[in-house]
């Protein structure tokens, strides 16, 4: 009796937590179809705002500008962090520990800090403000997170399996692709998964190193919001979260991430 009731108010309490995460997102893609630009009641179904959304050019530059810079950022911290994962695993040398704590304090430091710090380090070294700028910074902050998770996943990882493979006449490049790169898989995708939400979302960094008038989707529905609320920002904003989730589910379901089940 004991063990179904906790059962039952264990349900009970992930259903509300899942209700306080998704309740406010479920209504603002709820209102991007309302008819009212106030959000008055009752509902009235309409597509006029996916419709003003798709003739804005303004909002259809900086989501693209945002997924491209999202795109190289990942690209480039799941190389250099799965990199320096493997590297931190397979060797030791004086001062590793002291590295690996050094590379998660742009975690815990607040983005305003480093966006004013990269600000003044970008202006000091000749590369100002502009895209180079904020790719750096943008594989800077996710470069922690698929180090996180790729370390996570290495710290299952059998070594025996390596020696076996050199054992059987394997060279360094056949063991790191056959063996190594196909057990960490899903701590690479899920950390590919982590810098894409981390420079896509970007919002600090991306404000202080965007050029005037080139900006990221972030900093653009932050300047609309303080000129005026309007409906077509609940809508692009569903698009995003849809097919956020929709790749999410989708990484999940073929690499495997959180088991098999």
């Amino acid at each position: 009796m004991t063990g179904g009731l906790l059962a039952l108010v264990g349900r009970i309490w992930l259903v509300a937590i899942l209700i306080f995460l998704y309740a406010p997102i479920l209504v603002m893609a709820l209102m991007s179809f309302n008819a009212s630009p106030f959000y008055q009641l009752p509902f009235e179904f309409t597509w006029r705002w996916y419709q003003d959304l798709s003739g804005n050019a303004q909002i259809a530059t900086a989501a693209i500008r945002s997924v491209l810079i999202a795109w190289v950022t990942t690209l480039i911290a799941t190389a250099l962090g799965t990199a320096a994962s493997i590297a931190l695993f397979r060797y030791d040398f004086r001062g590793k520990r002291v590295l690996q704590i050094l590379l998660f304090p742009p975690i815990a430091i607040p983005w305003l800090i480093t966006g004013t710090a990269m600000l003044t380090f970008f202006f000091a070294i000749g590369i100002g403000r502009g895209t180079p700028a904020v790719i750096i910074g943008h594989v800077a902050l996710a470069l922690p997170y698929v180090i996180v998770t790729v370390t996570a996943r290495l710290a299952s990882f059998d070594i025996t399996l390596e020696e076996a493979a050199r054992a059987m006449g394997a060279n360094t490049w056949t063991v790191l692709t056959r063996v190594t790169l196909p057990w960490i898989s899903p701590g690479i995708v899920a950390g590919a998964l982590f810098a894409f939400a981390v420079s896509f979302d970007q919002f600090v960094v991306s404000y202080f190193l965007s050029e005037p008038g080139d900006t990221t989707l972030p900093v653009l529905i932050y300047t609309a919001i303080r000129k005026g609320f309007t409906p077509e920002i609940n809508a692009v904003s569903t698009i995003i979260i849809t097919i956020s989730m929709a790749i999410m589910f989708i990484a999940a379901r073929y690499s495997k991430i959180g088991g098999n089940n």
